[in-house]
């Protein structure tokens, strides 16, 4: 990717914390774009009052919070961000490698995608459900009331209330629904890449 390229992470024997950095920018930058559409999509999903648009929720929010409320757990989101893509490429990048040199396969053999594709998303899920929890409580609070002053409050209290593993409920769903993702996700981008010329991953 050009952001890996862009901080000398590209080879195979670049060093793996560069590696983790560049999957950690790209995915920072794009979860302050995309954080309204988040706090919008979390509203709609768990809206229970019959009738209410998705309109009047996101009017509702704005006038009760202003345009801060759409960046409510937007830390927690940038944290989430940076730690699944940062997981995702630099196991994939580093798995590949262990991959290649076990089994003597080619890096752009399709069996080595797609093996380094699934031990990726096991670690996505490892390293993101705690995210995803807290991220959910954060953008879920009613618009009017503010539950928790923040990500550390929010961790604190879930922790007190059900222990340090209830920040990892609902592994097996979050795993599910991460192994594939990021199966065919990274499979297209090696075959975008190559067909368009570019270097693999």
């Amino acid at each position: 990717t050009p952001v890996r390229n862009a901080i000398g992470a590209g080879s195979p024997d670049s060093p793996i914390y560069l590696k983790f950095l560049a999957g950690a920018i790209t995915g920072g930058v794009g979860s302050v774009i995309g954080n309204p559409f988040d706090v919008c999509k979390t509203l709609a999903q768990t809206n229970t009052q019959a009738g209410t648009t998705l309109t009047s929720l996101v009017t509702n929010l704005y006038r009760d919070q202003g345009m801060a409320g759409f960046y409510r757990g937007v830390e927690v989101n940038i944290m989430r961000a940076c730690v699944l893509n940062a997981t995702k490429m630099g196991v994939y990048d580093v798995t590949k490698g262990y991959v290649t040199e076990y089994t003597g396969w080619n890096r752009k053999d399709v069996k080595v995608s797609f093996l380094s594709a699934f031990v990726a998303g096991f670690f996505m899920t490892v390293t993101v459900a705690p995210a995803d929890m807290l991220r959910t409580k954060l953008m879920n609070q009613p618009t009017d009331v503010k539950l928790y002053d923040g990500l550390l409050d929010c961790a604190k209290k879930t922790v007190q209330e059900g222990g340090v593993l209830s920040l990892w409920r609902g592994f097996v769903p979050i795993w599910a629904r991460f192994a594939p993702q990021a199966t065919l996700q990274l499979l297209m981008i090696e075959v975008i890449y190559n067909k368009m010329g570019f270097k693999g991953i």
